[in-house]
């Protein structure tokens, strides 16, 4: 396991940069294949590459500026590790946000429908989603907590006590904690998952979500997509869906961000399946008036 996929003097190919180049190849094929948003007005391939851009670039400064939002003390001593970005440290909330200040910078500005951009988008983020999780498998982060840690301590969500506990335990105590789960990995010691448990087998949380964002993708994409929905209730489907894999992932993760003791990532999940809620039952108005993606106001 290691970050890079090939060497060439001084230059490296990382997995993590890689990922999302594919993320971006793959996502623009799903989107110019998508008959839905081609029959809603969006038949244009430079619109769609357009938006792609707008949205991507605006999604990766949103992830990075949320991620050192919460993690500023771990830049303060080196500043310019900030735009490190193909490190690591990208927040997919902060992601989600700033991908849609960009779609709706961008649908303001082509005076386009920004739901139909966004019931566009939503596919092929989920699909970049799943290949994403494999460049934070190779960097070893969003990592999970080792794997023989009891049920009861990774769903309470009182890990960080009982580990504090257990490494003052003596060898013999330790040893009757059994691994619970035959497919941990143990990571190198140069990534935060190594370091952080040094040889020890963990859940692979990033495979995991990996996993989910797939299953998510493919009913989101070859199920609901198919429906006869007006823009925007495919959009709120993939926050119901992306809130609820996170949430379960979330229960096996070592490292997510912590606000008030809590993880951040319940917190978000919880208004994200509010705001879907109310978005869903807002678009699912017959009396709501379908508009096209591209106006014809002038």
């Amino acid at each position: 396991m290691r970050p890079y996929l090939f060497k060439i003097g001084g230059f490296e190919l990382r997995i993590y940069s890689l990922m999302y180049i594919l993320a971006f190849l793959f996502g623009m094929f799903i989107a110019l294949s998508d008959d839905v948003a081609e029959k809603r007005g969006v038949n244009d391939r430079k619109i769609i590459e357009d938006f792609a851009f707008t949205t991507i670039v605006s999604g990766l400064i949103g992830a990075r500026l949320y991620y050192v939002i919460f993690k500023f003390a771990d830049y303060i001593g080196n500043p310019l590790s900030i735009f490190y970005i193909w490190e690591g440290g990208l927040a997919i909330h902060g992601g989600i946000i700033g991908a849609f200040i960009g779609a709706c910078f961008y649908a303001k500005k082509n005076k386009m429908n920004l739901w139909v951009l966004t019931d566009m988008a939503v596919g092929p983020l989920l699909f970049g989603q799943f290949l994403g999780r494999f460049g934070n498998l190779a960097n070893g982060e969003v990592h999970g907590v080792p794997t023989f840690t009891p049920l009861s301590i990774i769903f309470s969500g009182k890990f960080n006590e009982w580990w504090i506990k257990y490494q003052s335990m003596s060898t013999t105590a330790q040893a009757q904690f059994k691994q619970l789960v035959p497919w941990g990995l143990v990571f190198p010691l140069n990534t935060p998952a190594g370091s952080e448990f040094p040889n020890l087998p963990l859940h692979p949380a990033m495979l995991y979500e990996a996993f989910l964002n797939l299953i998510g993708f493919t009913i989101l994409w070859f199920y609901f997509r198919k429906k006869e929905y007006n823009p925007g209730v495919l959009s709120m489907i993939y926050l119901i869906m992306y809130a609820i894999i996170r949430t379960f992932v979330s229960t096996f993760r070592a490292e997510d961000l912590l606000i008030f003791g809590i993880r951040l990532p319940y917190l978000i999940s919880i208004v994200m399946i509010v705001v879907a809620i109310i978005g869903i039952k807002f678009f699912s108005n017959p009396e709501r008036k379908f508009v096209p993606a591209k106006s014809e106001e002038k």
